[in-house]
């Protein structure tokens, strides 16, 4: 029941290999290649066993691997095995790595990881974004990736490709953000202003943050969930079967702009009452009596363990404005878990009791069990970075044609 990927999608996200000879190929070089990831260091008969080829075909497909760096031989295997001893195959630590960026209100990050998934390079640069121009946010933000790119290359690692994270709707295309409302951006293309670094995928940031649950978080989420993250706006995303549900535009997941109180404030939106006013960032600043600062989970956090009563009230009042528009997602979607990833993960220990009281009460069947994330505010740069890794992954060949 999910809606096809973004036309511009990686792999990673679902794009499906043609069923023809060639197609078989490359499906089964990815095969070799996620054996490798999850279980490696592997011998080829280990790999051969493990996906049901024979160990010369596996040979054949592990020689074109390592011949394009993505795989590499560590030695004999270690002592103990039965028979002869094979070389170990390992995921290459150099080679290709996905560049993920993220564009928020009040940050741009940027990272490259390999396809082992160690973060290799990163850079941050904190300041309000809100209100300016694409053109100079992009601009500073392609100096970033450079700088990255540059960081990563002496390790020798070459991008490919860029992911970049964004808080708005973005269209099919993979490359416009449609609108962006804690931005004010509308209709900017980013394939237009971002340098070439290998294909281009945008995406919502909540998106990413799913993906980087399903693919990096410990068995936190099933394959099954919904998604929640909060900075500035609150976003959502829902994961079926291990995949995106995006709805027929690619907008599925905007909970923060779901009405908890209709007659409420006014939303960057164009709406009134919106969850954002009650339960993001600002708002719950706003509500604790509190200036902003760079670092505003920080602070809150920091403020209710020390028995603030003011903050503490403006939590659990952000909690039950969670857990009233989590109520309808949950009916409707009737998802395995929630998961509470950004900025209400580390806030979690003073939402969690009034939310999951709301969606104890009012939930038709019973209680969505509520987790946390251990990602965090990173989840989005992540899993935007990861996508481009699983890209490689399900279509090592495609490396081979860009070369």
């Amino acid at each position: 029941m999910t809606a096809p990927p973004h036309e511009g999608r990686p792999a990673g996200t679902g794009r499906a290999l043609p069923d023809t000879q060639q197609g078989m190929r490359r499906r089964n070089l990815a095969r070799v290649m996620h054996a490798v990831s999850a279980q490696g260091p592997l011998s080829r008969a280990a790999v051969a066993s493990h996906i049901g080829l024979t160990r010369a075909a596996v040979s054949t497909l592990v020689d074109d691997l390592i011949r394009w760096g993505l795989l590499e031989e560590l030695g004999p295997e270690r002592p103990g095995r039965v028979g002869r001893p094979g070389s170990a195959l390992a995921v290459s630590g150099r080679g290709p790595a996905g560049i993920g960026a993220e564009i928020g209100v009040d940050h741009l990050a940027v990272c490259a990881v390999d396809l082992r998934g160690t973060v290799r390079a990163r850079g941050v640069r904190y300041g309000a974004n809100r209100g300016r121009r694409p053109g100079p946010v992009i601009e500073e933000l392609t100096d970033l990736v450079r700088e990255v790119v540059a960081d990563a290359e002496r390790e020798d690692l070459r991008p490919a490709g860029l992911a970049v994270a964004v808080p708005g709707l973005v269209a099919r295309d993979g490359r416009t953000v449609v609108r962006a409302p804690n931005l004010d951006w509308h209709d900017t293309d980013l394939g237009a202003l971002l340098p070439e670094a290998g294909p281009l995928t945008v995406d919502n940031e909540a998106n990413f943050g799913a993906l980087a649950e399903l693919w990096l978080g410990d068995g936190v989420a099933s394959r099954d969930f919904l998604h929640v993250s909060a900075e500035i706006g609150i976003g959502a995303a829902v994961v079926v079967n291990g995949g995106l549900l995006r709805g027929s535009r690619g907008f599925a997941g905007e909970l923060g702009h779901v009405p908890v109180r209709p007659d409420g404030p006014a939303c960057p939106c164009g709406g009134r009452g919106c969850l954002e006013q009650y339960a993001g960032e600002e708002a719950v600043l706003r509500a604790a009596g509190l200036e902003p600062g760079e670092d505003l989970v920080g602070l809150l956090a920091e403020r209710a363990a020390e028995g603030d009563e003011r903050v503490r009230e403006a939590l659990r009042d952000a909690g039950t404005a969670l857990g009233v528009a989590l109520t309808g997602a949950v009916n409707l979607l009737d998802p395995e878990t929630v998961v509470l990833g950004g900025a209400l993960a580390g806030l979690s220990p003073w939402l969690l009791p009034s939310l999951e009281s709301e969606l104890a009460d009012r939930t038709a069947g019973p209680a969505c069990p509520v987790a946390v994330s251990r990602l965090g505010s990173e989840g989005p740069l992540l899993g935007a970075a990861h996508s481009l890794v699983r890209a490689v992954l399900d279509d090592p060949a495609a490396v081979a044609e860009r070369s």
